[in-house]
């Protein structure tokens, strides 16, 4: 029999060891006392589990990196399988009318206990509160308590664990150097920061040459919600490298022209809050205002990282690495981030489905 080892206990590498359990010997080791933690967290703690994106097409475009590496996975096991995957074990989901898919009870325990509930039947020896020390090649894992422990098999799903880079690293792999993904803008000199509350509904936000459109939440430290968290995560390498100090454009009426907003500008208030409409008066700050990014806040406790393994050295059909035979990856521990929406669950189920698939099929 063999026996299989996955280093952390997030959702793909719970996923992987639900579906590596019935062929194996699977110990599931975790360095913290909370398995899935951000399933916890997810959705304002409803959990995204997924999103309604069906066509794998239109799916990987919500993939600022990774997004060709997975079409060929999501072909393979996408939102629809991991819906009848969850429904089949009888938790009811809903789709809202973004597109994103949560449990019909709205919380995130119903996700968590479905999980963990399968694991346990399927036979996952879960070890808690260990922390991997180093890795010998093929495969002897060293721990800070017990004896060390080999394995046929190893998958990490360590997320964005800088411990978790480390092992990848020390096992021969090249990692693509961590930085933030999906946060808020400060903006400390803006003139709007007393609106904080208002939503602007399908505005288009520039920055460095990226731009995103949606609903943005005006905040008391600058501007949130979906248009600039979308933003951050496309333009999360460039917004790094100048120190997250940039000129952000909004254009708050992107459907109409400048010339068309001069016109008809008494007719349009009704397409803005009437308190923002007010504030920003001319049709030239309708058209572009232009506000100094001086910041970032972490979007609540979701934070999101781009970078990781660089995945010209893994196989996507299998999650394999191509540098260490029977090591594999899943989840955010590869240089893969997506935007928000459920997307960065899809890419754990994936990836933690695909890499137990394969070692299961030799």
């Amino acid at each position: 029999m063999k026996r299989i080892v996955i280093i952390g206990g997030g959702a793909a590498g719970i996923f992987a060891a639900i579906h590596c359990a019935p062929f194996g010997e699977v110990i599931l080791l975790e360095k913290t006392r909370q398995l899935l933690a951000k399933v916890r967290i997810s959705g304002g703690g409803r959990c995204n589990v997924t999103h309604a994106a069906f066509d794998p097409k239109k799916l990987i475009m919500n993939y600022p990196r990774g997004n060709r590496e997975l079409l060929g996975p999501f072909h393979h096991f996408g939102p629809q399988e991991i819906i009848a995957w969850f429904e089949s074990r009888g938790v009811s989901l809903k789709t809202e009318e973004d597109g994103r898919i949560f449990p019909t009870t709205d919380h995130s325990a119903t996700i968590i206990n479905c999980l963990l509930s399968a694991a346990k039947e399927a036979g996952v020896q879960i070890r808690q509160e260990v922390h991997v020390q180093k890795i010998e090649d093929h495969f002897l894992i060293h721990l800070d308590k017990g004896e060390p422990i080999s394995c046929d098999a190893l998958i990490l799903a360590t997320g964005s664990s800088p411990s978790g880079h480390t092992l990848a690293a020390s096992l021969g792999h090249t990692i693509i150097p961590p930085v933030p993904s999906l946060f808020t803008f400060n903006v400390p000199t803006s003139d709007l920061l007393d609106l904080s509350g208002i939503v602007a509904h399908d505005v288009e936000l520039s920055i460095l040459g990226f731009r995103q459109r949606g609903d943005l939440l005006l905040t008391h430290w600058g501007f949130s919600g979906p248009a600039a968290l979308k933003l951050s995560a496309w333009a999360a390498r460039e917004l790094s490298a100048c120190h997250y100090k940039a000129d952000l454009t909004i254009n708050w009426l992107p459907d109409l022209s400048l010339e068309e907003i001069q016109r008809h500008i008494k007719e349009k208030r009704n397409l803005l809050p009437q308190n923002l409409w007010k504030r920003l008066g001319s049709a030239s700050k309708l058209h572009a205002s232009t506000y100094a990014v001086e910041g970032k806040t972490t979007n609540k406790q979701e934070f999101v990282t781009c970078g990781g393994v660089d995945l010209k050295e893994v196989d996507m059909r299998t999650m394999e690495s191509k540098k260490v035979k029977h090591l594999y990856f899943a989840g955010e521990i590869l240089n893969i981030d997506g935007v928000t929406g459920g997307f960065n669950f899809q890419n754990a189920w994936t990836t933690g489905y695909l890499a137990a698939n394969a070692i299961t099929s030799r």
